[in-house]
């Protein structure tokens, strides 16, 4: 995975995503998370997106190249560490199922890739061949065939050797970039190690050799040392000497150290690797999530982040008997198969709202297919509002070139930090919410203003509600206030969008930090 791609992704304008959306009636949302809607969203996924003659997953929904076109012709199919991602959402359908229809795709979709790419090691990162020795151990797991043991194995063992002593130890993210401070290329991450702790331990479980459980417990006490703080997980060591943490927020790297701890106390028993686990989990859910769903990341490589945390979150909740993970769990999945497309039941990047026309990346439909596969349905019957809070920072933001900004300078912020710098016509938050049913909700915006009074225009679903809300003086950005207006919401997704607009007699810097009272 190319980290560089993700964090310029993330970043995208709210106006080329919301041109593709549609507002649903509420008739939209007929039918309940179900076994059979699990059927559905997997069948969809391979028929919209499997090309059968090939043994291969398309890039794209429609079929032609766009934006991510990293894989085989011409970037037409899968790139390699999405590849790996695919195929194990066909290993969560035959877990579900047990299936021969997916016990024979799991072999296809091997037997594909391995057309297509030869030579697995011509990839000089790290992380995507981390992540096919994983789901080739996961594979062997499943069906016992020695080919995918002695696979796992080998790229196991050629990443191994990418670990030495700069940065106190670790794996190198890519096996051509080993200059300390040459680049940030030249890294060791959460990406690439944490899953390494996974591999190791189905190792130690497949040979029975301490070798791999000691090579698991060192990997992970190197991660410990270097990318854990006591307050949160963090992306990467890179610079010269001992190196400069990068602190990037991804529900990836949360569920990959979660599954590494949680790994690690299926193998050993030591609570305290069940207590990691869970810490992150909980940060996860806390702080990267919108009123219980889990975040957009964006396109490309951002979108399939949250399946690899769903994935290990239901790990955690059947191997650890965690079972407060299942209503949270459950949750997402209702919400993804409500903001599933009819016209072909694939979805979206984004599990807040309904997907739109445009095409749709493979790695984004994989990780809501995946979902409904992990997760017992609970025949629950309607709309998925969450707990109300709408954290700024986790809202998507409609940028003109810049404007506005995540920070956390200022205490008393809730989540992880707020939006600031914010005063240019063209930006805004779109916050996407979903309703139980029809009402008018007086809505609560958390915020700062220490330049003075300023304000902003409110729009509901594209029709403006307030064209200058005030926000008054907060006397400082260290100090926080609200400001209430009584807005009109419909049964299932709306949109709530805060924005600025000088035409409107929208004025001075804002700092905010939530939305709730939904």
């Amino acid at each position: 995975m190319r980290f560089g791609k993700v964090v310029t992704v993330c970043l995208l304008t709210v106006s080329m995503l919301v041109s593709s959306v549609m507002f649903i009636p509420e008739n939209r949302y007929a039918s309940a998370f179900t076994a059979s809607n699990a059927d559905d969203a997997i069948n969809s996924f391979i028929n919209v997106f499997y090309d059968p003659s090939a043994k291969y997953f398309y890039t794209n929904s429609d079929h032609q190249i766009h934006e991510h076109a990293h894989g085989p012709d011409g970037g037409l199919y899968t790139d390699f560490w999405w590849g790996a991602q695919l195929w194990e959402t066909v290993m969560d359908a035959y877990e579900r199922t047990n299936s021969p229809v997916y016990r024979t795709l799991i072999d296809d979709v091997y037997t594909g890739f391995n057309q297509k790419v030869p030579d697995m090691m011509t990839n000089k990162f790290n992380d995507d061949l981390g992540w096919w020795a994983l789901a080739c151990l996961r594979a062997y797991e499943l069906t016992g065939t020695v080919e995918y043991l002695n696979r796992g194995t080998f790229l196991f063992e050629k990443i191994y050797d990418e670990w030495d002593n700069n940065y106190g130890g670790g794996i190198w993210w890519r096996r051509d970039a080993h200059n300390p401070g040459s680049s940030g290329d030249a890294q060791k991450n959460m990406a690439t190690n944490a899953p390494m702790v996974m591999s190791a331990v189905k190792l130690y479980n497949a040979y029975n050799d301490n070798n791999y459980l000691t090579k698991a417990t060192q990997i992970y006490s190197w991660i410990q040392s270097r990318l854990v703080t006591p307050t949160k997980i963090n992306d990467h060591v890179e610079g010269p000497g001992a190196g400069v943490i990068k602190d990037w927020d991804f529900t990836y790297n949360y569920g990959t150290y979660l599954g590494a701890s949680l790994s690690l106390y299926n193998a050993t028993g030591n609570s305290s690797y069940l207590n990691n686990a869970n810490w992150a989990a909980q940060y996860a859910i806390n702080n990267l999530t919108s009123a219980q769903t889990l975040l957009y990341e964006g396109e490309n490589d951002g979108a399939g982040f949250k399946m690899i945390f769903a994935r290990n979150l239901n790990r955690l909740r059947v191997e650890a008997g965690q079972s407060q993970y299942l209503t949270f769990l459950q949750q997402n999945a209702t919400q993804v198969w409500n903001q599933r497309r009819l016209s072909d039941g694939i979805i979206g990047s984004d599990w807040l709202r309904p997907t739109g026309s445009g095409y749709v990346q493979s790695l984004a439909a994989a990780a809501g297919a995946s979902i409904l596969q992990l997760t017992p349905p609970d025949n629950y019957t309607g709309y998925i509002a969450g707990n109300g809070v709408y954290e700024a920072e986790n809202a998507v933001k409609k940028l003109n070139n810049g404007g506005m900004s995540f920070e956390s300078l200022y205490s008393g912020y809730s989540g992880r930090g707020y939006v600031s710098g914010w005063n240019k016509d063209g930006t805004a938050i779109v916050f996407y919410v979903n309703q139980n049913s029809a009402s008018t909700k007086a809505v609560t915006f958390r915020y700062g203003a220490g330049a003075g009074n300023a304000s902003r225009y409110v729009k509901v679903n594209g029709v403006n509600v307030s064209n200058n809300l005030s926000f008054a003086s907060t006397g400082g950005w260290g100090t926080w206030s609200t400001v209430t207006l009584n807005i009109p919401l419909q049964a299932g997704p709306n949109t709530i969008e805060l924005g600025y607009n000088s035409a409107l007699g929208n004025s001075n810097f804002l700092n905010v930090d939530s939305m709730y009272g939904l």
